[in-house]
């Protein structure tokens, strides 16, 4: 059981050596569980006779391509065994022949350079729309050359980036367009024609994990959605190549983690609205609370109400690592939000970026608070009052930390 205490002094802080507020820890990630029942009925094809094979792939994962093609809207969807292969092979299959460079936000997932680099491209960090977190038309325009091989743009943890208008940058300059919506599974978006849309059915393709801290949970795994059957031909060619030669790539997505996805998808409705509770609940917990802005939903659109995204303002006492720390030793698993950002880290791959003074600046202020299937509304309620005692004790804090760093 989680164990609360009245804090009435800083000794009472785990960071300074008092009782941790929560014995089991609070994640950021999702960890949803589906019916056991409803994930071995799904699993049960596994144990029939060899030969349940429908073109490279397995029985569950095609029912699984069919269900979320079906729920994104989309012609084809393509299943891989990792995210990484579901980018990577998407990558590889868009980028312009000749040309090097993929334009890409720089806050955003720790490891998307990397992902670009082992493809043998060039990462070119392009600056984010304050407003959404998220690389818009404008900031990828900006970035856009004779050596622009693809257009990778990235949906922020909460809401969506301007996809009808990167749709219409792709068109205008005779770019592919590449998507992750990782974060965006659920929502919806509009096209450019006011029609709304699904995440999934924008740009050449979008792709999407199946890890265990994401909305769909399949244990692990990813896949890629489109409207180009000539694509989605090619990337089961590429996924499927160890069936053919020793040695190539065999990504297949596995029996086990289709079924667990599946088991998922059928209660997707029922875990977002758990979410929308658990967001609702932070929204009213936080209203009063000076320095901390909670990072809204869109809610004219779908959405998945999955993340927990809050601003340290001006005002805010602390800075964000300290608050953090402070957090993370009370086991709120609190986490910076994307930072630091790609373009400021040490990389040993080529690269291309230039200054970008708002994302540095916004890679400084916001952090990922605990959510998912393991974080009660009492819980919530605890770590909202953990942030209001840290707030209003911010000057014996700073003075208790900075006799602890001389210390060591």
């Amino acid at each position: 059981m989680n164990a609360r205490h009245e804090q009435s002094g800083l000794v009472d802080l785990a960071l300074f050596g008092g009782r941790k507020r929560f014995t089991v820890p609070k994640s950021t990630s999702n960890l949803v569980q589906p019916s056991i029942e409803r994930f071995l009925d799904y699993a049960r094809p596994m144990f029939d006779p060899p030969g349940n094979a429908s073109g490279g792939t397995s029985v569950v994962a095609a029912r699984l391509e069919t269900r979320l093609a079906q729920f994104h809207e989309v012609a084809r969807c393509v299943t891989f065994c990792s995210g990484f292969w579901a980018l990577a092979t998407s990558i590889v299959e868009l980028a312009r022949p000749g040309r090097r460079e993929v334009v890409m936000p720089s806050l955003t997932y720790r490891r998307m350079a990397d992902v670009v680099a082992w493809t043998r491209l060039v990462p070119r960090f392009c600056e984010v729309d304050p407003a959404t977190l998220a690389i818009s038309a404008e900031t990828a325009a900006a970035c856009v050359g004779p050596d622009t091989a693809l257009l990778l743009a990235v949906h922020p943890i909460v809401n969506c980036c301007d996809a009808s208008g990167l749709v219409e940058l792709a068109a205008d300059s005779g770019l592919p367009l590449l998507f992750d919506g990782v974060e965006s599974v659920y929502e919806r978006c509009p096209d450019g024609r006011g029609v709304s849309r699904k995440v999934g059915a924008f740009g050449d393709a979008e792709c999407f994990s199946l890890h265990a801290s994401k909305l769909v949970n399949g244990f692990e795994g990813g896949y890629v959605t489109t409207d180009n059957e000539a694509l989605a031909d090619r990337l089961v060619a590429l996924r499927d190549g160890g069936s053919n030669a020793p040695g190539a790539l065999d990504a297949r997505l596995s029996d086990v983690h289709a079924a667990m996805a599946l088991a998922n998808l059928d209660e997707l409705d029922a875990q977002v609205e758990r979410n929308r509770s658990r967001y609702a609940r932070y929204r009213r917990a936080l209203s009063d609370l000076a320095g901390i802005r909670l990072v809204a939903f869109d809610e004219s659109q779908p959405t998945s109400y999955k993340n927990i995204v809050v601003e340290l303002l001006d005002d805010w006492p602390l800075p964000r690592a300290l608050t953090i720390e402070i957090l993370n030793a009370e086991n709120v698993l609190a986490r910076a939000y994307y930072a630091p950002p790609l373009h400021s880290k040490p990389m040993s791959y080529p690269h291309v970026s230039a200054v970008l003074p708002v994302t540095d600046r916004l890679a400084k202020r916001f952090m990922l608070l605990p959510c998912g299937e393991f974080v009660t509304l009492d819980d919530i309620d605890a770590v909202v009052d953990l942030l209001a005692f840290t707030r209003a004790h911010a000057h014996s804090i700073l003075d208790a930390d900075a006799a602890r760093r001389a210390m060591r």
